[in-house]
């Protein structure tokens, strides 16, 4: 069917996706109200807020390598390595909170370097590399914790993982913010962010025209893990102490969120602002499910009907157009 102006109304949808998850967003806060008093409150939703952030952030590298037509599942084994490591560094001291996040940070972009070179020089399937990589890092974190994660977060780093600024803005979301205007503004405003957008819509293409197309890969998939290993630094904030396996949840999670976010698995389209909507809405959608008293596998099916049905709004949309 046609709108008045010719469109289609998935064109409508896919053109606005960013407002109208913003909508839908502030539709389940109302909802939450409705069916729980104090789901609106200022407290709830920083909560809400609070969590996503930690989602937001790693999804900053995931939703850069999609961008590119690839995908990363390596980083929920950074997160725990980020996790376990930076409680071991800090040990409980804030002199040792700065360095120790710098390592960390840099740690994951290297192992996000061999992705990279696997991926662009090697021609791996990023699907299998960052696969081996995620269980090389995993059997790495086994073997330096001993099994038993050891170390405390500092007073400095809970009060960014917990703590709250400005009559109860959590710090987190601050980071999270900082950092968001970062990343949409490297895709938007700087030659880097275009080239990403070309590499996922035409390689071959891009190569062609004279980008460094695999050193541009590989800085994408270092990004993604620093960000992946900077997510499991400020978790230690939030949880006080390390714990095997914390990242496993959040590689479905940091996929899910780029792709409800309107980000084309197969690249080139999208961008880093509908990820965030897309974050916020998947723990928004968590808690609401919780508040129902909604079993664990019925959230599952939940999540799992949501992602459908955003794909196939977006791959219908592409196949239209071809």
């Amino acid at each position: 069917m046609k709108t008045v102006n010719g469109s289609t109304l998935r064109d409508v949808i896919q053109q606005n996706i960013t407002i109208l998850l913003g909508v839908l967003i502030i539709a389940l806060f109302v909802l939450g109200e409705v069916i729980s008093h104090g789901f609106l409150s200022f407290g709830h939703i920083g909560a809400v807020l609070r969590t996503a952030s930690f989602l937001g952030i790693v999804s900053i590298g995931q939703s850069l390598v999609i961008l590119t037509a690839g995908i990363d599942l390596s980083v929920g084994a950074l997160i725990t390595m980020g996790n376990v490591f930076t409680c071991m560094l800090i040990n409980g001291l804030d002199s040792n909170t700065l360095w120790s996040i710098a390592v960390i940070i840099l740690l994951g972009a290297t192992f996000g370097t061999f992705n990279g070179l696997g991926v662009a020089y090697l021609r791996i399937s990023p699907l299998v590399m960052t696969l081996a990589i995620g269980s090389l890092v995993t059997g790495i974190t086994l073997i330096v914790s001993q099994g038993a994660p050891k170390g405390l977060a500092s007073p400095m780093l809970r009060f960014i993982g917990v703590g709250s600024v400005l009559h109860g803005i959590p710090v987190i979301v601050i980071v999270w913010l900082l950092l968001s205007l970062l990343v949409i503004m490297l895709l938007r405003t700087t030659v880097f962010g275009r080239k990403i957008y070309y590499i996922g819509a035409n390689a071959r293409a891009s190569y062609l025209s004279g980008i460094k197309v695999n050193t541009n890969l590989m800085l994408v998939y270092a990004i993604s893990g620093g960000s992946a290993a900077l997510t499991g630094a400020l978790m230690a904030g939030y949880t006080h102490t390390a714990f095997l396996g914390i990242g496993n949840e959040y590689i479905l999670w940091s996929i899910t969120a780029v792709v409800i976010g309107g980000t084309s698995l197969t690249g080139g389209k999208g961008g880093y602002a509908g990820t965030i909507a897309g974050a916020i809405l998947l723990v928004l959608l968590e808690s609401l499910l919780t508040v129902i008293k909604m079993p664990e596998a019925g959230r599952k099916i939940a999540t799992g009907l949501l992602i459908l049905i955003m794909i196939s709004i977006y791959f219908r949309q592409k196949n239209q157009r071809t």
